[in-house]
């Protein structure tokens, strides 16, 4: 089968990893975008390629933006495009990395190797409180910051989405997650 006709199968999906572990609802909400468009550059090259691209790239740790794409530079040669509404966006500039010469980096693959969830809902202060060392208030931490940590136990990437928090982490660790969401919603309830 030819890769631009292959279907994915992310965890939570029939045939995945963590298919049957339930994703909470109610007063904390588990959504699950593994499914959205995103691509991930690392090594020397990628931020200037990309601002060559004429993205511009926000400091480290924080989120800037590129039609549509939410531009995250996790460190100065890591960035991640997530592009759930702007996929069309997103393939341009994969096609164009895929063409350029180098120096551009190299993926790091973060579309394949991480899951994207996002947690909301009327208690998700509360749930994040407890899933979380930091202080992630919103007075504290703010609509474009990045916060490198560990979420639900687990190493991971979160950030401030317009419904609540994105946290980004080893695909592998899914159901784990889910789990320690669902356990501390069942706490906040």
């Amino acid at each position: 089968m030819a890769a631009s006709t292959a279907t994915r199968i992310y965890p939570f999906m029939p045939g995945g990893a963590a298919h049957g572990t339930k994703l909470v609802s109610g007063a904390v909400v588990l959504s699950d975008l593994t499914d959205k468009p995103r691509f991930g550059l690392k090594g020397g090259g990628s931020a200037t390629w990309l601002a060559a691209q004429g993205i511009t790239l926000p400091a480290v740790n924080r989120i800037g933006e590129h039609h549509g794409i939410r531009v995250l530079r996790l460190g100065n040669e890591d960035i991640l495009l997530l592009a759930k509404d702007a996929d069309e966006t997103l393939a341009e500039v994969k096609t164009a990395w895929q063409a350029a010469p180098a120096p551009k980096g190299y993926s790091s693959w973060r579309e394949e190797g991480w899951a994207w969830m996002r947690l909301s809902g009327p208690r998700l202060a509360e749930a994040m409180s407890s899933l979380c060392a930091l202080d992630l208030r919103s007075q504290k931490f703010g609509a474009d910051d990045i916060a490198q940590t560990r979420v639900g136990h687990v190493e991971a990437v979160t950030f401030r989405s317009p419904s609540g928090f994105d946290i980004l982490f080893d695909i592998t660790a899914s159901a784990f997650f889910a789990r320690a969401v669902a356990a501390v919603a069942g706490h906040t309830a």
